[in-house]
């Protein structure tokens, strides 16, 4: 428990993405009678808002307290409901959208816009052309489709087509650099970026880091992992990005966003932004994970994001309520998502090259989807093409033990065949495989074309100071909790290196 001396303190709690201000806390007021009188965690944060002086009582003084004057602990449970009493009265208002998105149904590029702001945790509201409720939804002359994605923000501001930079600045994302130099600036902020992001600022370097979509990488946008550490009941991937992000921009990590790598200069460590914008790092850390693989199918370009997506975010989920799905694929990613979808969708149909899901998929994923009654799974199978005129309605499926072909309804598609390396942008002196994954410490000695006296550390590329974490790395293990574990490690190895870049500056 804590007692007000002297000064103010703010009482404020995030709420749908966004801080509010909940109370203050005066002289002669107290906080934290919450947790103590009724056994949960603090209810909101508490920070000085100016010069201020505390008393703190802890848990043994208070149950002391209140063994000696029993009316004490009374009052105190009856402070506590009434101020829980005030904050259930505030997240019992439906949250506010930040922004209202209109657009048709199935155009790609507003897809495209709802998943950005959906991944950066932007609240929004998303209205069809066709909606019944649009005009008294969207005050003012009704939106037409050639003036779409038509945006409207909470302080009345309306933009029209919009690209994601723009709206990104529109809503107080950072787009831009603040300093000219950096200790590290790390590329891509996935589970490996974040976790460098999170460790680097805490131990005191100026660390940015820059994304081109959003936060989260593909971890990001898995509906559940049931294995991370620490998560029980699992954990979504955009809530796990969500809470390392806030961790990351409170320790002093700068994060932009919609912001392209073009090149890194491997003597000077400069980095080129697209719009030529130049970041100096004393190091580099690559963290830019590895990108969906692709499907050269009949259609399939055609109707990307109109009804056929690679990966699965969560918010595609609300728009599949009573749909025929099919999803591609037989790993873990495609299992979690089969598992999500089925909570929304009539029927999830999981389409699989191979004979059996055990040699690819982990044994809980297994046993759940045997537990969802609308989930099937097609052996021995594959989509050969892809129909539709607006958006997809129909697939075709191949039999692969009889070779024939039969074509199905179908209301959305997702597709889960593994990732690659996105690394062809990477100058030469950074060394990769054939695949295009980054070499690191022992590869790059083994591949001779290490020429420095001493040895590279475990993380680090053929180019001193650079350094590769996560899925890019050239590594046989691809799981969320190895990216960050790397993440996090590569740390101690960029301290290493700039102590020795100081003992051997002069």
């Amino acid at each position: 428990m804590f007692a007000v001396l002297a000064g103010k303190m703010e009482v404020v709690k995030t709420i749908d993405g966004i801080e509010r201000r909940l109370g203050w806390r005066v002289p002669g007021t107290i906080f934290g009678e919450v947790p103590l009188a009724l056994g949960t965690p603090f209810p909101g944060g508490y920070r000085a808002s100016e010069p201020s002086r505390v008393m703190r009582v802890d848990m043994r003084q208070y149950y002391t307290i209140a063994a000696m004057a029993p009316e004490f602990s009374m009052k105190m449970g009856a402070l506590a409901r009434e101020r829980l009493g005030g904050l259930r009265s505030i997240t019992a208002e439906p949250p506010k959208a930040r922004v209202t998105v209109v657009g048709p149904r199935w155009d790609a590029v507003c897809g495209d816009l709802r998943r950005f702001l959906d991944r950066n945790q932007v609240s929004f509201e998303w209205l069809a052309l066709d909606a019944p409720h649009l005009p008294a939804a969207w005050p003012g002359p009704p939106p037409i489709a050639q003036d779409c994605p038509i945006l409207r923000l909470a302080d009345g501001t309306v933009v029209s087509r919009p690209n994601t930079r723009e709206v990104a600045r529109l809503l107080g994302l950072q787009t831009s650099a603040r300093a000219a130099e950096y200790d590290t600036v790390v590329i891509g902020a996935g589970p490996a970026g974040l976790a460098a992001a999170v460790y680097g600022a805490s131990e005191g370097l100026r660390t940015i880091v820059v994304e081109r979509e959003a936060p989260g990488g593909q971890a990001g946008t898995s509906s559940r992992i049931e294995n991370y550490l620490g998560f029980p009941n699992g954990v979504s991937g955009d809530e796990l990005a969500s809470r390392a992000l806030l961790q990351a921009r409170r320790l002093g990590a700068e994060i932009l966003v919609t912001r392209s790598v073009r090149n890194i200069d491997p003597v000077t460590r400069e980095v080129l932004l697209d719009g030529d914008e130049v970041i100096s790092g004393r190091t580099v850390i690559l963290a830019t994970g590895v990108a969906w693989r692709r499907l050269a199918i009949e259609g399939f370009e055609r109707l990307i994001g109109k009804g056929i997506y690679y990966g699965a975010a969560r918010s595609e989920a609300g728009a599949t309520n009573g749909m025929d799905l099919y999803l591609i694929g037989a790993g873990n990613s495609a299992g979690q998502a089969a598992i999500y979808f089925a909570n929304h969708a009539r029927r999830v149909t999981l389409v699989v090259r191979g004979e059996s899901l055990e040699r690819s998929m982990s044994q809980y994923l297994l046993d759940q989807l045997r537990t969802k009654s609308n989930i099937a799974v097609l052996l021995r199978s594959e989509v050969t093409a892809a129909h539709g005129e607006a958006n997809l309605t129909e697939i075709d499926v191949r039999d692969g033990a009889t070779s024939s072909v039969r074509r199905v309804a179908c209301n959305g598609l997702f597709v889960f065949i593994g990732a690659d390396a996105e690394t062809d942008w990477l100058p030469a002196a950074i060394s990769r495989d054939a695949r295009g994954y980054v070499l690191t410490g022992d590869d790059v000695v083994k591949a001779g074309v290490w020429s420095q006296p001493r040895d590279p550390y475990l993380l680090e590329t053929s180019v001193p100071g650079v350094f590769a974490s996560g899925d890019v790395r050239l590594s046989p293990v691809k799981r969320v909790a190895a990216a960050v574990g790397e993440g996090s490690m590569v740390i101690a190895f960029i301290h290493q290196f700039l102590q020795q870049a100081g003992r051997q500056a002069p």
